[in-house]
């Protein structure tokens, strides 16, 4: 009987089914043999070859031994080797068989035997062995002394374990000083790991030393080669009335950036004109950073290795020399600029009849922020207000046309510090998403698409050209059901059959809307998502309901837009199909790829500095706040008006004595049987704040 149940699951490797469905297909008719099966059916679960949801038995995959990934620590304490590209999913690690290894290194793990499952989707378990490479060659942190011993304590949280130093290999590094060490040795769990003092940076706090701290840690260049800053010395900025006759001459039009207040790098600018039809001559100006940056050159390999501009709080890490970025490249107003352009014509009603991709120049006249568009979207007055008008008219169409074709509208909250001239926060405020955002989004929206479209399309006729496409992966079922099952147990409807439709996203994340909530229902549908990413081979972008996408229309700040820039501008040219070979660019959409990954996590980190810093200033404060992450230790706040993250400690809920329920994820009142859950509103207290750890912690208080 085993035989015949395991070959007929080995024959249906993704099927489901019941044991009464089971005994028709294997043709058992008595209830002997019927009991006979049912025993081997559980049998086999016990064992972990099968598993079961609900009455259901399928066939387990069976992993890879010993298998390999990058581990990442989370904030509750544990960790996960990541995988990708593994149908398997990812492999839960608990702190007690980390070994020896740090947050982001690659590492080989070896899984521990199936117990009997419980869930279909039970996560695979495991325990590191061995580090195969080290992610950090240095790791930043204050330098302390416990009686005869140094250490260095890393700035970064998810660095778990103090590195301890000998006095010889101080090099002149005082106590209490940031520094970097390096030359890392670490075999044995059981003991510290043991450095050397590799650079003294300076004293914590100051912004240089802030800054340096933060590029040293996630390993952001911050310094361009002596080279690449000769190289960027030498490029003349455009003369004013010069004559370009091999681009389209823009600079007797109204041309105009709309940026953010402190922006300094204008990628993009905007105009539009209407002709004798009525229809709109819609202009997408990018500046055109492939005139200066040769491929292969000094600035060229700098910017390769940066992959993107990094947005620190108060200080930009960028990819190209300021000369470019700030002044050559740049959109300034009054001032001639190369530019390489999207130009459409569409009908009042936001119909695109035809458009070309075009080498221009232009001569900004004007350059507004966000709020200053707002207002005259808001008024109907101000310098150029008619042509603001006209394209927020288009704008609003192409959005609501997208919304209702695919597109997902997510709304995650942006905190903006106000700095005093130590660095300091005196200040914050939530960045708020106006007509005026949405309207600069749907024309880099349009013209990234339409480059893509013109490109892509190639793929249809065996003419292929390798491109970088900007793509996003179908979530996770089972993701999306988590999320569902979570949603609805703070009380909103969300159901759906295998996939949820943009639409059915959109309606939840409008019901969420202006509730507690809403924060995070949105952050957890966001982590729930797949990450967009660049890659040669094109599955369309799931978000954004595309079938053809890519990054153009800020060559500035990323590597992927200079990229796609060159093998645009060569192909439509010369016909060229080939400037770049499709491996060499898949690594680099690899590279540039994670280079992204790295400079969120930089500006998170950036940002978490800055609330521990500005929440100093309110400890024996009360908040309203939002439940945001449970762990056995307690459960993560975060809080309403600030945005600021926090641990409220098991033994700071001092009301009653509160228990982990892991199976119901929630925490419990043995006398009061009060429950907390995920995305419950409390009111807390800040008891006190651990810059060294960047750790706020908080208690419950009575009300």
């Amino acid at each position: 009987m085993r035989k015949k149940v395991l070959a007929f699951f080995k024959k249906n490797p993704g099927i489901e089914i019941k044991a009464k469905q089971l005994a028709i297909k294997l043709e058992i008719g008595d209830d002997h043999e019927y009991q006979a099966l049912k025993a081997q059916l559980h049998s086999l679960e016990e064992d972990g070859i099968l598993g079961r949801s609900g009455k259901r038995f399928y066939m387990i995959t069976k992993p890879e031994k010993n298998i390999t990934g990058e581990f990442q620590i989370n904030k509750e304490g544990y960790g996960f080797v990541l995988r990708p590209k593994s149908t398997t999913g990812d492999i839960f690690i608990s702190s007690r068989h980390f070994g020896t290894a740090f947050h982001g290194d690659t590492v080989e793990v070896t899984l521990f035997p199936k117990k009997p499952v419980k869930k279909k989707h039970q996560l695979l378990e495991g325990q590191i062995i061995k580090v195969i490479k080290r992610f950090h060659s240095e790791i930043v942190g204050k330098l302390n002394k416990a009686e005869e011993f140094y250490y260095v304590e890393p700035d970064l949280p998810e660095i778990h374990r103090n590195i301890f130093v000998t006095k010889e290999h101080l090099h002149g590094a005082k106590i209490g000083e940031v520094v970097a060490v390096g030359d890392i040795e670490w075999d044995n769990p059981k003991m510290n790991p043991i450095g050397k003092i590799t650079e003294k940076i300076g004293k914590p706090g100051t912004p240089d030393v802030e800054i340096i701290s933060i590029a040293r840690e996630f390993h952001l260049p911050y310094k361009f080669s002596s080279s690449a800053l000769t190289q960027a010395g030498k490029i003349k900025e455009p003369k004013d009335g010069a004559v370009y006759p091999e681009r389209l001459d823009f600079r007797n039009e109204v041309v105009f950036t709309i940026d953010p207040d402190d922006a300094k790098d204008f990628d993009d600018a905007l105009s539009v004109s209407e002709n004798e039809e009525g229809n709109y001559r819609i202009g997408i100006h990018i500046a055109d950073v492939s005139h200066y940056v040769e491929t292969g050159g000094a600035i060229d390999v700098d910017a390769t290795e940066r992959g993107n501009s990094v947005y620190l709080v108060g200080k930009v890490i960028p990819m190209l020399p300021e000369e470019l970025s700030n002044n050559v490249c740049s959109l300034v107003p009054y001032k001639d600029r190369l530019t390489y352009s999207v130009i459409a014509e569409i009908t009042p009603r936001g119909k695109i009849l035809n458009y070309q991709i075009a080498k221009t120049v232009i001569n900004s006249k004007r350059r507004y922020t966000y709020d200053e568009a707002q207002k005259i979207i808001e008024t109907g007055e101000g310098d150029f207000a008619q042509e603001v008008l006209k394209l927020h008219k288009i704008a609003s169409i192409f959005r609501n046309k997208r919304m209702k074709s695919g597109s997902i509208n997510f709304e995650s909250e942006e905190i903006k510090f106000v700095l005093d001239p130590d660095g300091k926060p005196t200040g914050l405020y939530k960045k708020e998403m106006k007509e005026s955002n949405w309207l600069v989004e749907e024309f880099m929206l349009l013209a990234n698409r339409l480059i893509a479209e013109s490109l892509g399309a190639k793929r249809r006729s065996q003419d292929e050209i390798p491109f970088v496409y900007r793509i996003h992966d179908k979530p996770d079922k089972d993701k999306m059901k988590e999320f569902a099952r979570f949603v609805k147990s703070l009380g909103f409807s969300f159901s759906f059959s295998e996939m949820p439709t943009a639409k059915q996203i959109n309606d939840l994340m409008a019901s969420v809307k202006g509730k507690p909530e809403e924060i995070l229902v949105n952050e957890l549908a966001i982590r729930s998502m797949a990450k967009a990413i660049y890659s040669t081979t094109n599955i369309g972008h799931y978000g954004l309901g595309f079938t053809y996408y890519t990054h153009f229309t800020s060559p500035i700040r990323r590597y992927s837009d200079l990229l796609v820039h060159r093998i645009t501008h060569e192909y439509l040219t010369t016909g060229k199909k080939d400037l770049y070979k499709k491996e060499p660019l898949e690594e680099l959409c690899d590279h540039i790829s994670i280079c992204e990954r790295i400079a969120v996590d930089a500006e998170r980190h950036s940002v978490k500095r800055k609330h521990v810093q500005y929440m100093s200033d309110f400890v024996g404060h009360e908040f309203d706040a939002v439940i945001s992450g449970l762990t056995n230790f307690g459960f993560f706040v975060k809080i309403t008006e600030t945005l600021a993250e926090g641990l409220v400690h098991v033994r700071d809920m001092y009301q009653d004595y509160f228990f982990f329920d892991e199976k119901n994820y929630l925490f419990k009142g043995r006398d009061s049987g009060k429950t907390y859950r995920l995305g419950d509103k409390v009111k807390v207290k800040l008891i006190r704040v651990l810059p060294e750890k960047l750790a706020l912690d908080f208690c419950l208080t009575d009300n």
